[in-house]
């Protein structure tokens, strides 16, 4: 619809702001501004896409969209990726007094907004779409592995959250803005799943309902399900559960490392059943450690900083520095306290240069490699 026509009512501040975090979703951008234009016509609304730099030419699909229709916006993310802080983000760049959050991939029903939106007007402060109420369904979900993953992130959301959610793993919901003002500072802004952040942040008295829909099958994309952000999923429980003492990202890490002693061990044992001496194995065993969890690092904790190409290489080179020195780290601190605490402790030696040598790797990972 071009400016120049005669709904004028489209030039008044939006009602509703519709926030849809997007990553190579160019195929879907116009469906789904012509179904919102269907369902919420009476509506003074907005869409704004939040794309993380597709290189499929999200952007500039929803910028030529915009061009004709002022309820369209886009707001084009370079140098940083997660779907949590790009709800945030849009969140920020809203000034309706209600926002709602959409996934970019067509599955979540766009004709439930308009009882999101009574549900709000009736005086709730957050809707959740829910698959598991009655009148919802999950079929969209493709694949035995991705239904188990989904159940599984359920029951264990349901069983630490302050507020009863049949569906905590839902990304189709709607709020206040005047509440995500006041939970803003709380939020970890981490990972995939930003309703769980945004409900165990919320102040207890929250009023939040549920409303079903039926999650549609993809129509173009890939779902971005899997044991990664079921991970990410679990280390922001363990930071809910903690009031942040223990960030997303350092759990993460930690987790990560563990991962890595598993492998040297293993590779260490399978090393030295090929003939290798002790001191080979263990260089091998470590050297193999290392590599693993940098690629795990790259690929989990700092999924939104994720090197590709040259950088990756040159981030394994200082990657692998920077455990070097952690090991001796390790080894210094561990020697100092069985001093201290004498010889027949040796695990509390070993445990307090384990945790200096994680935090030494930690904090220079994040400030030199993945920054």
């Amino acid at each position: 619809m071009a400016l120049g026509s005669e709904r004028t009512d489209l030039l008044l501040p939006a009602r509703l702001s519709i926030i849809v975090p997007c990553y190579n979703e160019a195929e879907n951008v116009a469906p789904m501004v012509a179904a919102l234009s269907r369902v919420i016509a009476d509506e003074y609304w907005e869409v704004i896409f939040v794309d993380d730099n597709s290189p499929d030419g999200t952007a500039a699909r929803v910028s030529a969209i915009a061009a004709h229709d002022p309820r369209v916006r886009v707001i084009r993310r370079v140098g940083r990726r997660g779907l949590s802080s790009a709800v945030i983000e849009g969140f920020l760049s809203s000034s309706a007094t209600y926002v709602a959050v959409m996934d970019g991939d067509l599955q979540h029903d766009e004709g439930v907004l308009p009882k999101m939106l009574a549900a709000l007007d009736a005086g709730s402060q957050m809707v959740v779409g829910s698959r598991h109420v009655e009148g919802g369904d999950n079929a969209g979900l493709a694949g035995h592995w991705r239904h188990m993953l989904s159940d599984t992130g359920i029951r264990a959301a349901q069983a630490v959250l302050p507020h009863p959610l049949t569906d905590p793993m839902s990304g189709f919901f709607a709020m206040r803005r005047d509440l995500f003002t006041a939970i803003l500072p709380k939020l970890s802004g981490t990972g995939f799943k930003i309703l769980l952040d945004l409900v165990m942040s919320a102040p207890k008295d929250t009023t939040i309902t549920e409303v079903p829909f039926v999650f549609r099958p993809r129509v173009a994309g890939e779902s971005k399900l899997d044991v990664v952000v079921l991970l990410q999923f679990a280390t922001m429980l363990l930071d809910k559960l903690t009031h942040g003492w223990l960030p997303t990202r350092f759990l993460a890490f930690a987790l990560v490392g563990l991962v890595g002693v598993v492998v040297n061990v293993v590779v260490m044992q399978l090393a030295r059943m090929a003939g290798m001496d002790f001191s080979q194995s263990q260089l091998v065993g470590t050297a193999v450690a290392i590599l693993t969890n940098f690629l795990l690092n790259n690929r989990l904790t700092y999924h939104d900083r994720r090197l590709k190409g040259a950088r990756m290489w040159r981030g394994f080179a200082l990657f692998a520095a920077v455990c070097s020195f952690g090991v001796f780290a390790n080894i210094g601190v561990a020697r100092l306290v069985l001093h201290n605490v004498g010889h027949g402790h040796w695990d509390r030696a070993s445990a307090a240069g384990a945790v200096i040598g994680v935090v030494w790797n930690y904090a220079v990972s994040s400030t030199l490699i993945w920054r």
